[in-house]
This record gives structure tokens, sequence and C-alpha cells, in this order.
């Protein structure tokens, strides 16, 4: 049976009206529960207000009245480690930036019960992790796709969770992708102005604005909607224009919407090299690049997407914090080959 931890204090002056709002107010610091495990416990009968259990978020409290919370110790999930090389940016005792290669899945599902890299994570930190949400496991607040690289901050205490995940919620977090994207994204291009949810910032910088949702028959898609769904914006910077057929693009993300950069570019039009999803049979002509680069490009074999840069403030010392991670070998080497064909 987990051993419990009992966190006892007083309702300070002017509380909120809701209980759970009153305990997210005055709960000490250093118990380190956010108002989401906060209201598991409420609704578990695990809060007491004056030695009587409550199990209503909104119930009422008064200034003076006594607070008791019972907290069973962090247990151990049944995600089982496994020794997975990982590439650590950085790390403290209260989170950790990763650099994911393509082909690793970030959270254990149903088509993916383990070699992931939350199994990578619980072998790494060996048992050394002080639980969020009731559990020994890392706090996921972000995620990419199975087939992108790029940057990851993943919480180790409840803290950093709930911190993290606030900045995320919010869009304060920064996330700069880099990507290959057929055509070239070019405010000259009346096609591309007659798009709906398209337009063009100073800089040349593309702004794509629409809803998203979950494609109507494929599950495993998502669509673009202007009614409904939920809203998303990207914006995207040209960086380099290969003849016109393809470019390298700088996508920056105000809303993390799955799928979001793959599913705006490709209505665009504007697929990303490589997509098996949203890419369609989008190619390039060898008369253009040659036999052998346009097949490079052409059986390029995941969507050429990497998450290069991240930032966000340390949910503990509320230091701003950046990390940069260099492109993969994979998407260099076509870059750089695709470099070579330019004057």
């Amino acid at each position: 049976m987990a051993e419990l931890r009992i966190i006892s204090f007083e309702i300070g002056p002017e509380p909120a009206p809701r209980l759970d709002k009153a305990l997210g107010r005055d709960v000490p610091e250093e118990a380190a529960l956010s108002r989401s495990r906060l209201a598991r416990l409420i609704a578990a009968g695990d809060v007491a207000i004056n030695g009587a259990t409550i199990t209503d978020a909104r119930a009422r409290v008064v200034e003076g009245d006594q607070v008791t919370i019972r907290v069973a110790e962090a247990s151990e999930v049944e995600t089982r480690p496994q020794d997975i090389p990982l590439d650590i940016c950085y790390e403290d005792d209260d989170l950790i930036v990763v650099n994911k290669p393509a082909g690793l899945v970030v959270h254990p599902a149903p088509g993916s019960p383990d070699h992931t890299l939350v199994n990578a994570l619980l072998h790494h930190f060996g048992g050394n992790l002080s639980g969020v949400g009731g559990e020994k496991r890392p706090g996921i607040v972000h995620r990419i796709d199975k087939d992108t690289s790029g940057l990851l901050v993943i919480a180790k205490s409840d803290r950093a969770h709930h911190g993290l995940a606030d900045q995320f919620a919010a869009h304060s977090a920064e996330r700069h992708y880099i990507a290959l994207c057929h055509g070239s994204p070019d405010p000259a291009d009346p096609r591309l102005r007659g798009v709906r949810g398209t337009s063009f910032e100073d800089g040349n910088i593309l702004k794509i604005t629409t809803q998203l949702a979950r494609h109507k028959t494929d599950r495993q898609r998502q669509a673009v909607l202007f009614q409904g769904g939920r809203h998303a914006v990207t914006r995207v910077k040209p960086l380099q224009n290969y003849h016109d057929a393809l470019a390298l693009i700088e996508c920056r993300l105000e809303t993390g919407r799955t799928h979001q950069i793959r599913v705006h570019l490709s209505h665009a039009g504007h697929a990303l090299v490589g997509d098996p999803v949203y890419g369609g049979r989008r190619r390039v002509s060898e008369k253009l690049f040659g036999p052998e680069l346009a097949g490079a490009v052409n059986q390029f074999p995941r969507q050429a997407l990497h998450a290069a840069s991240l930032g966000f403030a340390h949910p503990a010392s509320g230091e701003w914090m950046r990390f940069e991670a260099d492109l993969p070998e994979d998407m260099a080497t076509l870059v750089t080959r695709l470099e070579a064909t330019l004057p």
C-alpha cells in the first residue's frame, strides 16, 4: 500500500469562491501540487476542511479554515524502463531537455506500447524521479510527431509540469522549426494570396490562421476548418529558395496543435518534403535537379521537419532558457546537396 503524505495549512484572507481555486492559491509551494492534481484529490475524498471530507470542488471556504490533504506517495508506473540512447541537452532536478531523433515515439500508445521516449527517460532516471500526477513518470507537456526530430522539454516534478504546461497553454514558450517544403512561399504568388486563411506580414512572413480538427473520415489526420475546431496560427519565413521547386523554411508556432505545421503548409500548397500523410504526390523534376538528387528528394523517408529551437522560463527559477539543435544528418545532407545546385 502506498505511503501517505499529510499536508496541513490554513486558508488565508479573501479566498477564492471555490475550494479548488482557494487550495491552488494557498497550498504550500513545497507541496508541489498542481491545480489539476488538487482537483483529483478533492474528487477522491482526500481533502478535509476543519476535519470534514469535502468532495465538491465548488464548495466554499472562509479565512481561517483548516485544510488537510492526504497525498499518496508517487507509485511506480506500468511503463517499463528501456535502455534507449538519449541526446540530452540539459537536465536539472525539475526538467530535462532532449533532442529526439526521428523515428522515436514520444509516449506509449496502443500502437507503440514500448521503445518510446518515455521508456528511455524512465531508464535514464533510474527511479530518481519525484513524480508527476501521483506517479513516478516524466511529465510530457508537449509532443512532436514520431518522424519529426528535435527538441522537447519534459517535467520531472509536479512543480515543473504545472509551470511548463501553463506556458505552453499561454503560448509563451518559444518554438522554431526548420523544414523543407515544396514550392517557395512568395508574397508575389497570386495563387497563395487567394488561399483562405493566409496573409503576409513584414519581412515576407507567411501567416496561416485557421481552425484545426480531426478529419471526419480519417481519424489519423487533421483537417483545416474555418468554423469549429481549435484556433491555430503558424508563421513561415523563407530561408532559401531552390529553383522555386523547394524551399528551406523556418516555422514558428503561435499555437501547438496536432500536425499543425504539416497540415497548415499542405493547406497553403507547400506540403513538406517526405510527408506521407499531407504531402500528396508532390515530386520534383529530374530535369531540374538531376535523377540522383530528385530521387533523394522524392524518396525522403519522413517529413522533413526539425524542432530546431526551444525557449521557456524555468518553472522554478524563472530564468529564461533557450536551446538549439542542429539539423539531423538526413536533412542536413539533403540541404547541402540542394545548396550545391545554386549558382
